[in-house]
């Protein structure tokens, strides 16, 4: 029986220890010597294949959901610093982007004039405003806006 599973294990293509020979038929089996032979009884279904073990990703889909609800993110769980983990030329990137659109579309509903529209973007682009909110005050308190 060792060499018929030897050989079946060649012709599927896979480890010895996952041939499973029908008990059933040890006759049919020992007759089987050649792979043709052993070809035959794994179409007719006396030699099976167990099915590889995977790893289960039930774990790994239950840690990202609570990911995605923020959880798992506290210093135990952090290997990069912070600028690593968030990168600060992008957050200046998208805040520069927010004010700049915010002050075009003051412009486009002719809300500024172009003079206070060049001024707010150079300032903008030196990072004078912290914030959208501190631009708005700004030009609320300048009495920018036209009404």
């Amino acid at each position: 029986m060792n060499l018929q599973k030897k050989l079946a294990a060649k012709v599927l293509g896979c480890s010895p220890k996952r041939v499973v020979l029908s008990t059933e038929h040890a006759e049919e089996l020992k007759g089987a010597i050649t792979k043709f032979d052993i070809r035959k009884l794994i179409n007719q279904g006396i030699i099976n294949v167990v099915n590889k073990k995977g790893i289960s990703r039930s774990r790994a889909k239950k840690t990202h959901q609570q990911k995605v609800k923020g959880r798992r993110k506290g210093f135990g769980s952090r290997k990069g610093r912070a600028g690593a983990r968030k990168d600060k030329k992008g957050n200046w990137i998208n805040a520069v982007r927010l004010q700049r659109r915010f002050i075009a579309q003051l412009k486009e509903k002719q809300l500024i004039n172009n003079k206070d529209y060049w001024e707010l973007y150079y300032k903008v682009g030196g990072g004078f405003f912290r914030s959208l909110n501190h631009l708005k005050l700004t030009i609320n308190e300048r009495g920018l806006i036209k009404k």
